[in-house]
């Protein structure tokens, strides 16, 4: 009892702004033109616990998001805009936004490729059965650690501190949630890839290729912008841009 009174008060502490947002990546409107169900929209957090996922993962982002859509089922808020993102908070657990939520946040948007009418309703499916559920607290801990102090830890280590968590199914972190989402379509992150070489008589040098799923628990929001199998879509770049029509102040 008393160890959920302190994770909920320090998942409160850890969700506090520390800083401005970065500068957006591109305009509301453009992002809400692109945006397709199923892509993942990365977010470059401003709260404490961003500090310490940004260092540990040695990147711009500490968030990832879901989005759905407006067709998705996920109801409207009370100022009937569409519910269209679903994520999992350190405070609140897994829950839906609007698309606003995220207005003046830098974001990238990693879109996984050739999902079908299917994919998109079990994936849709998945994140809806979830709604409800806890952040994992052990991995609030975990985090909070390093905020008391930046360690000294070698560059090629800081990924590994982010592979702890309780291992209880009901509780999650924002990446892990929507790895296992994709990891249930088959759709690949960043499998572990074994070369072995291959049985073809015809072919001495040829090699086969095995790919394993990874444990889900040692994603993080990076590894979608990583992922060779997610595409990396800039509205900006997508809406028509045309660079001379920038208006320079020299």
């Amino acid at each position: 009892m008393f160890l959920n009174w302190l994770a909920k008060h320090l998942a409160a502490y850890l969700s506090k702004q520390v800083a401005q947002h970065s500068v957006r990546t591109s305009t509301y409107e453009a992002m809400e033109r692109i945006l397709q169900p199923g892509d993942v929209l990365l977010v470059e957090g401003n709260t404490r616990i961003s500090v310490a996922i940004k260092y540990l993962t040695q990147s711009t982002w500490s968030h990832a998001v879901l989005y759905l859509g407006p067709n998705a089922g996920l109801g409207t808020n009370e100022d009937g805009e569409p519910l269209t993102l679903i994520e999992a908070d350190i405070e609140f657990g897994i829950r839906t936004l609007p698309l606003s939520f995220y207005r003046n946040s830098h974001t990238r948007i990693c879109r996984p490729m050739g999902l079908d009418g299917k994919d998109l309703h079990l994936l849709a499916d998945y994140a809806l059965s979830r709604l409800g559920n806890q952040y994992d607290l052990k991995n609030v801990f975990d985090l909070a650690r390093y905020l008391i102090q930046t360690p000294p830890v070698p560059s090629r280590h800081r990924h590994k501190l982010l592979t702890f968590g309780s291992g209880d199914p009901t509780r999650t972190i924002c990446s892990t949630f929507i790895a296992e989402g994709f990891q249930r379509l088959r759709y690949p992150i960043l499998p572990s890839v074994q070369s072995m070489p291959s049985d073809d008589p015809n072919c001495a040098d040829c090699i086969r290729e095995h790919y394993r799923i990874r444990q889900t628990s040692l994603f993080t929001p990076r590894d979608f912008d990583a992922s060779p199998y997610f595409q990396i879509v800039k509205p900006t770049l997508e809406d028509n841009f045309d660079y001379r029509a920038i208006d320079w102040t020299d």
